[in-house]
């Protein structure tokens, strides 16, 4: 039952923002689990903005790591063996001082239960030789380590140096023999910010060292513009968007850059499985224009997994939710499976990893070659896309 940082009473706990108070949420490259929360490294683009957990630069405890895990596994949305898992990817740093133990006390239950779910650990943070022999303990995990590096060298906006997951990144790389994948999180890409032809290059080099790359954009929500402004920072788009914006010519740019690369990727699930051999449980190979940076291998393990379900097997699949009553498929591709009648997200990714598919919301059409991303600094869409 010990805390290596401090726990909230249920009186706290109760003040906190709704969404904070969430401990299990779904996103779309997994099940996050966010028991601790708080962080000291002050990103000013940081996601904890749209949480109202901004303010919180110490780490704290809304349960116990048992606890935590009990209400992950017991989670309506948690499949074993299949629901994509993250731990603290959202309000706190998962190998800060005071919330590794955490990390690791969470990692070492799971695997405990024999559980062989994907399991993705984001950290920018200096990790340890020693970290290399503790998680090569992990028996059936699959554990992947991303290691966010953007280059940005404005304090202002991002005050723990890059440098720091650049070196934890080729520590962790190293040995030959290893349970853990590690993953270049190159992210965000901003224009004007970090993307000259210097920053292509560094990133080019550095990725030499993981198993895959994934490049992204920044999620400029309305809360997160509303920081730039009012710290005078350097506002990077004139408008916000609800999805990651990567511009056309930087996603260009990225391309010729990592053109002999053969472990490039646009998104972090089709990187994850490609690190362990696996076809991407997200779904993508739908989306052909994804899929034309990848390796041949890959393309393969992810056609041979690619199967359209029918409208049954997602009523089916969504009979479990109780908020899934008003579900509609709307139309099935080979692309995707668009569906309405949710009034949330988290249980299409539910419906998504269940069914290793694209599932889209009516309400939010994905155009072609946007892959998922916002429309900003892109051709308007035609109208057949």
């Amino acid at each position: 039952m010990t805390t290596f940082v401090p726990l909230l009473t249920k009186d706290q706990i109760t003040r906190l923002p709704e969404r904070a108070r969430e401990v299990v949420e779904y996103r779309k490259s997994g099940l996050s689990l966010n028991h601790v929360q708080g962080c000291s490294l002050g990103c000013a683009y940081c996601i904890r903005h749209t949480y109202g957990l901004w303010d919180e630069n110490q780490p704290r405890a809304l349960m116990t790591d048992a606890q935590a895990v009990e209400e992950l596994v017991n989670h309506r949305y948690f499949t074993p063996h299949v629901t994509p898992v993250q731990i603290f990817n959202r309000a706190t740093e998962p190998f800060l001082p005071k919330v590794r133990p955490h990390t690791f006390a969470v990692l070492e239950d799971l695997d405990a239960r024999e559980l062989t779910n994907h399991v993705l650990v984001i950290t920018r943070h200096q990790l340890k030789p020693d970290d290399i022999d503790r998680l090569n303990q992990l028996h059936n995990l699959k554990v992947t380590l991303l290691f966010t590096y953007s280059g940005i060298d404005n304090k202002d906006i991002e005050p723990y140096p890059s440098h720091v997951a650049a070196e934890s990144l080729k520590l962790m790389s190293t040995p030959t023999r290893r349970k853990y994948r590690t993953i270049l999180y190159w992210r965000p890409l901003v224009p004007g910010l970090n993307d000259t032809d210097e920053h292509l290059v560094v990133a080019h080099d550095l990725s030499k060292h993981a198993d895959a790359t994934v490049f992204t954009g920044l999620f400029y929500r309305d809360q997160i513009a509303e920081y730039y402004r009012a710290n005078k920072l350097p506002e990077p788009y004139e408008d916000t968007a609800r999805r990651k914006i990567v511009p056309e010519t930087l996603e260009r740019r990225v391309l010729d850059a990592f053109s002999n690369s053969s472990a490039l990727f646009r998104k972090t699930s089709c990187a994850v499985s490609y690190a362990h051999g696996l076809p991407d449980y997200n779904g993508h190979y739908g989306i052909r224009e994804l899929c034309d940076i990848c390796p041949l291998s890959q393309l393969e393990l992810c056609a041979g997994a690619h199967r359209v379900p029918t409208s049954d097997q997602l009523h089916d699949v969504a009979r479990v939710l109780p908020e899934a009553g008003d579900l509609k498929v709307v139309d099935t591709t080979d692309r995707a499976a668009v569906v309405s009648g949710l009034a949330a997200e988290q249980p299409r990714y539910f419906l998504q990893h269940a069914l290793g598919f694209q599932v889209h919301d009516e309400r939010h059409p994905h155009h072609a070659n946007r892959h998922g991303r916002a429309d900003l600094g892109w051709k308007a869409p035609h109208a057949n896309d």
